[in-house]
């Protein structure tokens, strides 16, 4: 029987931050997941470790290696489009590092079930009293300055595009969200939510407001030895300039 959910974790050398046994258990507690590792051509025992873990637990767990580091958003795009060729019902992405605890998908999936106008969720890292959201200052406010300009390219009231945790309800309107290489290397979340507001502008077709979800996430905790480093700010600036001609225009 084929996953009825598939979650792509693209991993870019997470040797000293994978953590199998999280996975292992996460794969034991939601029988109907299925996790695709995608190794971003790392140069050290990443692609060893998910060899082992898809060794471990083959029915819950595929490996995908690419030979070349291409990026989180080609990285991601390209395990999104094989998750799709398996004709899940549920398809998404999560970071390797499991800043989101894997156990917050089952809220996700809820939303989904529940409410089938929805076609995309979001996690959403805001500090409000009951929920842990540990983030360190800079990369918050940095954070908080990109997220509103995303918004105002997207012309979209969305709170946080750059969150490692999303959830699609898999269709063929997905498969052609994805199906072309990305612009950006590594804004290929908001590349997605660019590409739906082109391709349903002036259409009767639902808009991203209408179906996509912002959850607050419960818990999410900055985990030390990311890749995205604060220069790559200015970086991310350019991305969103080049995304909004490219598609908003």
């Amino acid at each position: 029987m084929e996953p009825h959910i598939v979650i792509v974790i693209p991993c870019y050398n997470e040797a000293t931050r994978l953590q199998p046994a999280a996975f292992l258990t996460g794969a034991k507690a939601m029988p109907t997941v299925r996790f695709l590792f995608v190794n971003d051509g790392s140069t050290d025992r990443t692609a060893e470790m998910l060899d082992a873990l898809h060794e471990e637990a083959p029915q819950h767990v595929a490996v995908c290696h690419l030979a070349t580091n291409v990026g989180k958003a080609e990285a991601v795009r390209h395990g999104l489009l094989c998750a799709l060729a398996t004709r899940p019902t549920y398809v998404g992405y999560w970071d390797a590092d499991l800043a989101t605890p894997l156990a917050t998908l089952v809220d996700f999936c809820a939303l989904l079930d529940g409410r089938p106008e929805l076609e995309m969720v979001f996690g959403a890292r805001v500090r409000l009293l009951g929920r842990v959201i540990e983030r360190r200052a800079v990369r918050h406010y940095l954070g908080r300055v990109f997220a509103t300009a995303a918004s105002l390219i997207l012309s979209l009231p969305i709170y946080d595009t750059q969150c490692g945790a999303k959830l699609f309800r898999a269709s063929p309107a997905l498969h052609a969200l994805v199906h072309e290489p990305f612009a950006t290397r590594w804004l290929g979340d908001i590349e997605i939510v660019a590409r739906l507001i082109h391709a349903r502008r002036g259409t009767a077709l639902p808009q991203a407001e209408d179906i996509i979800y912002e959850l607050p996430l419960p818990e999410w905790r900055d985990v030390a030895g990311s890749k995205v480093k604060a220069w790559d700010f200015a970086k991310g600036l350019c991305g969103l300039a080049m995304i909004y001609w490219h598609y908003l225009t």
